[in-house]
């Protein structure tokens, strides 16, 4: 066995998502590996459906000792050349030994959990870049980014299922109800924009103060709260924009994923999605907590069939050029054999 993936989240999110993404992907390609992660019925069932052997561990506090050491006697059982960590608390767990041990970051992560690691991979350039001024060898960073892949077989989710007129202007967000991911801006220009709809689909902490303000604004009836989704492709083709106001967002895999599936997007210009997007070829930028900005973008796309088309196209140029999965599983592939994993 080549790779041992570590996951120590218990939660649902944009990061746990692509985990599963990518193992799958890995597995796909004939990498030979496995996984270590903290109890999660959906995650075991989906790696075990993609044949993936996986272990479930405690991943507890700091003065958990019990993770690292069964996370040990899984390597050596798996015969691992290579510890891939995801994120903070697996980092913490990730047990040294004979094999390589490398961090995956999706953020601006504390690099202290990565001391003694051979090499970490980030996810944007500027995260990369930022490690590097943290003092971490430029040599031993890595830029891989993350991929987008829409479902094949998958058929848009019906809008008559959600209560939504077929011929209404609609727009997708998506994200966890956190204050970061500014809900509260999407809900404040779809008050300028009397015909559109907006299904939201994330869970988290606001879900009342945002159903609150919906009902504030007078946008509630048109306004669908989805909750947690695992079918993000049949929401993606259903809709019509892609709003994605997010006051933090160091990647923005929501505007990669909108190129793949062939939704036009308007993005706050936070800094993944303003790495991502040049403003008026492949989406618009607007603001961070720009409400007026992100109406205009709106009524501008949804009144220029042509201008959404070229978005669209050259939203699917990038992805397949930058951000497909055999162009990223091919990057993978060439790190997991600079250490002997495959």
């Amino acid at each position: 066995m080549g790779v041992l993936h570590l996951l120590g989240t218990a939660g649902d999110g944009g990061a746990e998502t692509y985990f599963v993404d990518l193992v799958t992907a890995l597995q796909r390609s004939g990498v030979k590996q496995a996984a270590a992660i903290r109890k999660h019925v959906g995650r075991e069932a989906a790696l075990s459906r993609a044949g993936v052997p996986v272990k479930v561990l405690g991943f507890g506090g700091p003065i958990d000792i019990l993770t690292p050491l069964a996370a040990a006697g899984y390597a050596k059982l798996q015969g691992t050349q290579l510890a891939l960590a995801w994120m903070n608390r697996a980092a913490r767990h990730t047990p040294k030994g004979p094999w390589g041990r490398i961090g995956r970051l999706g953020g601006y992560y504390n690099l202290k959990y990565y001391e003694g690691f051979d090499e970490l991979v980030a996810n944007t350039e500027d995260i990369a870049e930022w490690i590097v001024q943290q003092g971490w060898p430029a040599g031993r960073v890595r830029y891989i980014p993350n991929f987008a892949e829409p479902a094949g077989d998958t058929a848009p989710v019906g809008r008559a299922s959600l209560d939504t007129p077929a011929d209404a202007p609609l727009l997708l967000a998506m994200g966890r109800l956190h204050e970061v991911k500014a809900h509260d801006v999407s809900l404040t220009a779809l008050a300028q924009i009397p015909d559109a709809f907006l299904w939201i689909a994330g869970a988290g902490p606001l879900e009342a103060k945002l159903r609150g303000m919906a009902e504030a604004l007078g946008v509630a009836n048109r306004v669908r709260f989805l909750g947690w989704r695992t079918d993000p492709s049949a929401l993606y083709r259903a809709a019509d924009i892609c709003v994605f106001p997010s006051r933090q967002e160091p990647l923005g895999n929501v505007v990669i994923q909108a190129w793949a599936h062939g939704l036009p997007v308007i993005a706050a210009a936070s800094k993944g999605p303003k790495a991502l997007i040049e403003d008026g070829r492949d989406g618009l930028l607007t603001r961070i907590d720009d409400a007026d900005g992100l109406a205009a973008g709106v009524r501008l796309l949804l009144a220029d069939k042509a201008l959404r088309r070229e978005f669209i196209d050259r939203g699917k140029k990038r992805v397949a050029a930058e951000f497909s999965e055999a162009a990223v599983v091919g990057q993978w592939k060439t790190l997991f054999s600079d250490y002997g994993a495959l």
